[in-house]
């Protein structure tokens, strides 16, 4: 018995010497047919700005053999000179030697781009090409890596020039915020695009003009290269109309005289904010005018100068003053236009489409209040609204309150259609339609997709209604508005 247990280990060690105990899937083959498989054959990239970083593409590596298979090398055609970085079995690098796969397993390689700057002055997007090439057992395979590149004009926590002027033969980045001084300011031409990284901000102490002298002679398509784009820097699609993505256009205390025309605000925490915590006079004020701004959502935003916090807004305002014409506000996850501590809000012509449909949304469209931002103001606080030939409507019941009873500041709503169960019989006057659906072309669009189309169907209740006050002869897209013209921001073509 005393020589069993040395005996028995013996034999064990033998065992593991006899050909056959490994597994075949860790027994490596030389054979050169043993080629590897790839999710795909190409990397491809959308439009990078230069010096931007891009999202990392997952790039899977299978061997399909049943026996393991040693890569060589797997490297980069342009080691030395690519915009490509890779991530190679959790190592960052170029290159990588002498990796092994499993038979039946794969290999993840992480594939990032960061594009210098491109050698044309104008804003036309350029070709970057290389190749991630693999060697095993002699057999060379590649895929490609393909990213589209775009120039810029970058702006990085920058204080802007006192009279500057954007221009748009390239885009503009922005990082962090930008700045406009009081008594400065700062003109968008015509078809100037502003991209903005996460958390980035334009910050107007001074005044802000976005296309103020663009006259348009015929009518306007969405796409139509002179308006003017406000939007996040990530343009994979899969971003394309995530809300919340960037801070949006704030306006303090100090701003004056604002326009803001032919342009679309899209995927911000909100659109435009006044921000006037003290209620100071005369009130930073903001004229908008043939403008869309849609998926908007911020929930909880913070303020660092009075550490409040608030939810987002398309139009959000403390003790501002709004005008909008021909405006569209749409898909804002919490409030299409918030109006907090008085402020003046005129709207002419515009229509309020808010869906949610990714997610449900309990605040109302428009709210406004005369509740003080901060406790002690020296300025009495004073509210008014007044809503002219237009649509508020959206997925829930109410989709607008005056907070305080509306008896403190007055209200003149004319000629609109208006979704409110709160107010469905005060409002019943003047000629508003109350909760009869204007028949919009396609609401909702399935969640922030690009597919909406709030132009009016050709049984809308909203066609042919005279109009009260003032008359804009064009809608928002340069549609000659008839006598009778219909009501929201879109005149209905006849065919």
């Amino acid at each position: 018995m005393r020589y069993l247990l040395p005996l028995l280990l013996v034999l064990s060690a033998l065992l593991t010497l006899l050909p056959g105990c490994e597994p075949k899937e860790n027994l490596l083959t030389t054979d050169p047919g043993a080629t590897l498989e790839f999710s795909s054959d190409t990397v491809l990239f959308d439009t990078v700005f230069t010096q931007v970083g891009t999202v990392t593409k997952r790039l899977w590596v299978y061997n399909r053999n049943r026996r393991a298979v040693k890569v060589e090398q797997i490297t980069l055609a342009n080691p030395g000179g690519s915009p490509y970085s890779l991530v190679i079995a959790g190592d960052e690098g170029p290159a990588a030697n002498n990796v092994e796969i499993k038979g039946g397993d794969s290999l993840q390689i992480l594939v990032r781009a960061r594009l210098g700057p491109g050698q044309q002055t104008q804003d036309k997007p350029f070709l970057v090409e290389d190749q991630l090439k693999f060697r095993t057992n002699g057999n060379d395979q590649a895929v490609r890596l393909i990213s589209y590149g775009r120039d810029a004009y970058f702006h990085r926590n920058e204080v802007l020039p006192c009279i500057g002027e954007w221009k748009n033969d390239k885009p503009h980045v922005i990082f962090g915020a930008v700045l406009v001084k009081q008594g400065c300011i700062l003109t968008m031409l015509p078809g100037t695009r502003v991209y903005s990284h996460a958390g980035a901000a334009i910050i107007v102490k001074g005044t802000l003009r976005v296309n103020p002298d663009f006259k348009p002679t015929s009518e306007l398509k969405a796409d139509d290269r002179n308006i003017v784009r406000f939007a996040a820097d990530r343009l994979e699609p899969f971003y394309d109309e995530v809300p919340g993505q960037w801070a949006g256009i704030q306006f303090d205390s100090t701003s004056r005289n604002n326009v803001v025309r032919y342009a679309e605000i899209k995927n911000a925490s909100f659109g435009l904010l006044v921000y006037n915590p003290g209620n100071q006079e005369p009130r930073p004020s903001v004229t908008v005018e043939n403008t869309v701004i849609r998926n908007i959502s911020g929930a909880t935003i913070s303020f660092a100068n009075g550490g409040q916090g608030f939810d987002g807004a398309g139009i959000f305002s403390f003790s501002g003053d709004f005008v909008l014409r021909n405006c569209l506000l749409t898909n804002c996850g919490e409030y299409a236009i918030r109006g907090i501590g008085g402020g003046r809000y005129d709207l002419n012509f515009c229509t309020i489409a808010n869906y949610t449909p990714q997610f449900r949304r309990e605040t109302n469209s428009l709210a406004f209040t005369n509740e003080a931002v901060r406790s002690t103001l020296a300025n009495p606080i004073q509210t008014s609204v007044t809503i002219q030939n237009s649509i508020v409507w959206g997925s829930i019941e109410d989709e607008l309150v005056f907070e305080n009873n509306g008896t403190r500041y007055p209200i003149a709503i004319q000629n609109s259609i208006l979704r409110t169960k709160a107010y469905r019989t005060t409002l019943n006057v003047n000629d508003n339609l109350i909760n009869v659906d204007p028949k919009f072309k396609r609401p909702a669009g399935g969640g922030f997709a690009n597919r909406f189309d709030y132009r009016l169907d050709t049984l809308s209740p909203a066609s042919n209604r005279p109009a009260r006050g003032a008359r804009l002869d064009y809608d928002l897209r340069n549609v000659e508005r008839g006598p009778a013209p219909d009501l929201g921001a879109y005149e209905r073509k006849n065919p």
